[in-house]
């Protein structure tokens, strides 16, 4: 039988209203049972009169803390004086302080990693700072072992710098917020709940992934939580509940878990904030693997300025070379900056919208940055294309305003087929292939689930030895497929998008072949686009008929 979870309160500045602090927490004990411990982080003393009367209660056993409770130490010189001892102490019955900085570990196994006071600016450190030495203390002993996975919780009083990048934003002041030291304490320690305080708020980031997906196996997610000070005049939460089954007893697949809103880690990013630049280092000498080795450089120019289009003149087409050139000249001297053009095709291109190449009568609407096209041998009627209409090789390649308006074709076209009882399957392979073409097919809801479109798209997979994997949905396919990466990539009408890195050999006709599969559409004979050609007058009528179908949905009709 599996050891019951670990029952955990925790609670934010307490500045010395303990008799407020454990009349709440009895209210809660009363109500939904016993709690195994209250952790406490922040200022827990108070500096007045009051306070120092109603410690003395605690401390000469006139009055009993409710639960055995566990606090940091002093976050200011003021508060100092009530701590004896640095390497923790009881300073009452049931209010234990844990100390300077260390790892407690309870008789479940729960594990709790915490630091006390706030991040020292000067040498000697003054009694209520933490220094880089007392990280490194912490950090080498935990983390010098192969088995190391985290801790199950993190204390410390001061907030991680930038813990906010990637999530939702706090209502503190980002630009002074925060440790960085801290934010590398948590970054190699993953906890998977890590709480502080001091800044008045009350603050639950969405929880963030501790490893890169597709390039490291997966790992817990952890979960910030920073919390008001107690009996706070605006009624911000300052008490935390919650379950826990410490990390070492629990089962690894259920560890591992992704929750629906997870982000990417905030303390890995392609850019810092420039007030980042003197992050502190401690326990390791060697410099951190650079962010660009994981994450698609978004703070590079796009489009254009990138590899693919830089320095690169656009090639005349026809006349309209020198009115490009003049224009660019007039730019430059009115002191105003060019917006890029898009990159342009080193050769005949097909689906270039400005190409000769391009089968115009196919064409069922085009935006400023994108087109929509009938597919060529399409699987249904109503099968078609979106298009960048510049030269641009795969998504992952698109510029941000790209990007955009391909989401709003996604859109019209869910809705469109919604209309029509169907739901939207795309897939795009960046294989052998130097134009995007993003397929959209649709497929009767009364055919098969999304379930279905996604077990056919595994198992067939799976078949011809390719690991397909899910890849959250908040994820950015930028992210896990730097530009140039062969890939094939799935979005199903529920958001869930399937990914699989190509290798050496790879079916052209994978995406068709699966929705054309019995299972789905049932129409094998059509899974090569090649055997079902129609004459142009046909593909002109069948453009004809879906723009005139498309019509009401199409956003570019708005502009």
């Amino acid at each position: 039988m599996e050891d019951p979870p670990v029952r955990v309160l925790v609670c934010g500045d307490v500045e010395g209203q303990l008799t407020t602090l454990f009349n709440r927490v009895q209210a809660i004990q009363k109500k939904t049972g016993q709690f195994d411990l209250l952790l406490c982080i922040g200022e827990f003393f108070g500096t007045t009169p009051e306070a120092a009367a109603e410690w003395q209660q605690f401390r000469s056993g006139a009055k009993k803390a409710p639960i055995h409770t566990y606090i940091l130490g002093a976050a200011s010189q003021d508060t100092v004086k009530n701590f004896p001892n640095a390497d923790g102490c009881e300073l009452a019955e049931n209010i234990t302080y844990l100390g300077r900085r260390g790892v407690f570990t309870g008789a479940s196994g729960l594990q709790i990693a915490y630091v006390s006071g706030q991040e020292a600016l000067q040498e000697p450190a003054p009694a209520h700072c933490f220094t880089s030495k007392d990280l490194s203390a912490l950090v080498t002993p935990l983390t010098s072992t192969s088995k190391y996975r985290g801790v199950d919780i993190l204390l410390t009083s001061q907030w991680p710098r930038g813990v906010w990048h990637y999530g939702n934003s706090p209502e503190v002041n980002t630009k002074s917020c925060g440790s960085s030291s801290i934010a590398n304490l948590a970054d190699k320690l993953k906890p998977r709940y890590h709480f502080a305080a001091l800044e008045g708020a009350h603050y639950e980031r969405l929880p963030y992934r501790n490893h890169v997906i597709l390039q490291e196996n997966a790992q817990h997610v952890s979960r910030f939580i920073a919390l008001a000070t107690v009996n706070n005049p605006g009624k911000k939460k300052y008490l935390y509940a919650f379950n826990i089954i410490p990390m070492k007893t629990m089962d690894p697949s259920e560890l591992v878990k992704q929750p629906q809103d997870v982000t990417e880690n905030p303390y890995r990013r392609a850019t810092k904030d420039k007030t980042d630049t003197q992050r502190t280092t401690f326990g390791t000498t060697e410099e951190e693997e650079p962010a660009s080795q994981f994450f698609f450089d978004l703070s590079s120019k796009q489009g254009g300025s990138g590899p693919r289009g830089r320095g690169r003149k656009r090639p005349s087409d026809g006349g309209g070379g020198g009115r490009d050139q003049q224009y660019d000249r007039e730019r430059h001297q009115q002191g105003l900056k060019q917006p890029r053009r898009p990159p342009q095709p080193s050769g005949p291109c097909w689906f270039c919208l400005a190409s000769p190449q391009v089968e115009k009568h196919l064409v069922i609407s085009i935006g400023t940055h994108c087109y929509l096209a009938l597919a060529k041998g399409g699987l249904t009627p109503y099968h078609v294309l979106i298009l960048p209409i510049g030269h641009y090789q795969s998504v992952v390649d698109l510029s941000s305003e790209v990007v955009e308006e391909m989401e709003k074709y996604k859109s019209s076209l869910r809705n469109f087929y919604k209309s029509r009882g169907q739901r939207c399957v795309l897939f795009e392979r960046n294989y052998r292939s130097q134009h995007l073409q993003l397929q959209v097919v649709p497929v009767p809801l009364d055919r098969c689930t999304t379930e279905d479109v996604k077990e056919a798209f595994m198992v067939q997979a799976q078949e011809q030895q390719m690991e397909l994997m899910e890849i959250p949905q908040h994820t950015d396919l930028k992210q896990i497929a730097p530009p140039g990466t062969p890939y094939f990539f799935v979005e199903l009408d529920s958001g869930e998008k399937l990914y699989y890195r190509i290798q050496k050999h790879f079916p052209l006709q994978f995406g068709r072949e699966v929705l054309a599969s019995e299972v789905l559409l049932n129409i094998p004979t059509r899974a090569d686009w090649k055997e079902c050609k129609q004459t142009k007058e046909e593909e002109e009528e069948s453009a004809k008929k879906l723009r005139d179908e498309f019509q009401p949905h199409d956003f570019a009709w708005d502009d």
